[in-house]
Protein backbone atom coordinates (compact mmCIF):
# COMPACT_ATOMS: atom_id res chain seq x y z
CA UNK A 1 0.00 0.00 0.00
CA UNK A 2 1.10 3.26 -0.61
CA UNK A 3 2.95 5.71 2.04
CA UNK A 4 1.06 9.20 2.34
CA UNK A 5 3.53 10.44 4.85
CA UNK A 6 6.85 9.67 5.78
CA UNK A 7 5.83 8.68 9.19
CA UNK A 8 3.82 5.62 7.63
CA UNK A 9 6.78 3.93 6.07
CA UNK A 10 8.23 0.48 7.96
CA UNK A 11 10.08 0.84 11.22
CA UNK A 12 13.28 -0.19 9.08
CA UNK A 13 13.33 2.71 6.95
CA UNK A 14 13.02 5.33 10.20
CA UNK A 15 16.80 4.61 10.78
CA UNK A 16 17.61 6.47 7.18
CA UNK A 17 18.78 9.84 6.52
CA UNK A 18 15.19 12.55 6.15
CA UNK A 19 16.26 12.94 2.59
CA UNK A 20 16.79 9.14 1.97
CA UNK A 21 12.97 8.40 3.71
CA UNK A 22 11.40 10.90 1.41
CA UNK A 23 13.51 9.07 -1.89
CA UNK A 24 12.12 5.87 -0.39
CA UNK A 25 8.79 6.93 -0.20
CA UNK A 26 8.46 8.51 -3.81
CA UNK A 27 10.32 5.47 -5.27
CA UNK A 28 7.89 2.59 -3.58
CA UNK A 29 4.66 5.05 -4.32
CA UNK A 30 5.61 5.63 -8.25
CA UNK A 31 6.54 1.96 -8.26
CA UNK A 32 3.39 1.19 -6.47
CA UNK A 33 1.44 2.43 -9.67
CA UNK A 34 3.33 1.21 -12.00
CA UNK A 35 3.51 -2.36 -11.12
CA UNK A 36 -0.06 -2.53 -9.99
CA UNK A 37 -0.72 -5.34 -12.44
CA UNK A 38 0.78 -7.64 -11.24
CA UNK A 39 -0.89 -8.42 -8.18
CA UNK A 40 -0.72 -7.66 -4.53
CA UNK A 41 2.40 -9.69 -3.13
CA UNK A 42 4.66 -8.98 -5.90
CA UNK A 43 3.43 -5.60 -6.43
CA UNK A 44 4.49 -4.68 -3.01
CA UNK A 45 7.82 -6.54 -2.96
CA UNK A 46 8.96 -5.17 -6.32
CA UNK A 47 7.82 -1.58 -5.03
CA UNK A 48 10.15 -2.25 -2.10
CA UNK A 49 12.93 -3.34 -4.52
CA UNK A 50 12.48 -0.06 -6.64
CA UNK A 51 12.64 2.03 -3.56
CA UNK A 52 15.65 0.83 -2.30
CA UNK A 53 17.48 0.98 -5.27
CA UNK A 54 16.49 4.56 -5.13
CA UNK A 55 18.24 5.30 -1.98
CA UNK A 56 21.19 3.11 -3.08
CA UNK A 57 21.95 5.63 -5.76
CA UNK A 58 22.33 8.43 -3.55
CA UNK A 59 23.48 7.14 -0.33
CA UNK A 60 25.83 4.06 0.89
CA UNK A 61 25.40 2.50 4.29
CA UNK A 62 28.80 2.82 6.56
CA UNK A 63 28.23 0.81 9.77
CA UNK A 64 24.80 1.62 11.10
CA UNK A 65 24.85 5.00 9.19
CA UNK A 66 23.67 6.04 5.47
CA UNK A 67 25.94 8.26 4.26
CA UNK A 68 25.46 10.40 1.16
CA UNK A 69 27.86 9.70 -1.58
Amino acid sequence: MPYATLDDLPPAIHRLPWHAREIFRAAFNAAWQSYADRGPQAQEEIAHRVAWAAVKKRYRKIGDLWIEK
